[in-house]
């Protein structure tokens, strides 16, 4: 989950490259990091010169890794959305190699607003004006009307494992638009909403995120009545194909031993006709 790499060394690299990141932009430290998904990536308060607090992001990967979706993602979605909708401005990027690991730093806007929840599930009741509801619905309609070249979800993808984890044909994908790609409630603050971590942005089935924000609300039943309601897509045709293709992804997850407590209502979620 939210964790250190499992290699002590692993470990260590990224902690360096954080330090040298802060060296190299000029930064103060702000606090003591935080890591991200398995390890994924270091993250931490910094204070910069010219831009005041910030928010300074270390991604790791091996040398031959370090290329494509993820790696390129928050970059990319910097140029398509930052002043369009409700995400922190990325302000610089900065990429190095050590031993047979790169390394790359990305410094964005600091946001004070807490996230909904600490981690992707949601577990508690959360109180949340119309008015953030109605700020998240635009900003997902003007990400959904934007093109990209970049794929979220692949055909041929949901071909192979909507039958290996939900046992049923895999649905054609006819409707796509451009999604966040990672829209759960560690990556939505309370307040405004914020909409953080971009980095797997881009073309989905329609209904992807708000099938995301369902699926990952579903120990909760109040937030996930209201996700439905907010989101009607989800009971439409397009909508049930959505709910099956994160429902697939999500299991594959959980086959993976990540937040096995939501595989029965992604299930539920999945199966649930329109």
């Amino acid at each position: 989950m939210y964790s250190p790499p499992t290699d002590p060394q692993e470990e260590q690299a990224v902690r360096q490259a954080f330090d040298a990141c802060c060296e190299t932009l000029g930064l103060g430290r702000g606090g003591e990091p935080v890591w991200g998904f398995h390890g994924r990536t270091l993250s931490g308060a910094v204070n910069h010169p010219e831009h005041g607090m910030c928010w300074l992001r270390v991604v790791h990967a091996p040398m031959d890794k370090a290329q494509g979706k993820h790696w390129e993602g928050n970059a990319f979605a910097s140029v398509l959305f930052d002043g369009r909708v409700q995400k922190p401005r990325l302000y610089e990027t900065i990429e190095f190699l050590r031993d047979s690991r790169a390394f790359q730093g990305e410094l964005g806007a600091f946001i004070t607003e807490p996230v909904c929840s600490k981690e992707p599930v949601l577990r508690e009741v959360l109180e949340l004006p119309d008015s953030w509801w109605d700020s998240l619905r635009a900003d997902i309609a003007t990400v959904a009307g934007t093109k990209t070249a970049r794929e979220a979800v692949r055909q041929e993808w949901v071909d192979r494992c909507v039958p290996q984890f939900l046992g049923i044909e895999p649905p054609q994908i006819t409707e796509w638009e451009t999604a966040h790609g990672d829209l759960h409630p560690a990556n939505l603050t309370v307040g405004t909403p914020w909409l953080l971590d971009w980095e797997g942005f881009g073309v989905a089935p329609v209904g992807y995120d708000p099938a995301m924000l369902l699926a990952y609300s579903g120990l909760v039943p109040s937030i996930a009545e209201r996700v439905r309601k907010e989101f009607p897509i989800l009971d439409c045709p397009a909508g049930r194909t959505a709910r099956i293709v994160v429902a697939t992804e999500l299991l594959q997850s959980v086959s993976r031993g990540d937040h096995a407590e939501l595989e029965q209502s992604l299930r539920a979620m999945a199966l649930q006709p329109e």
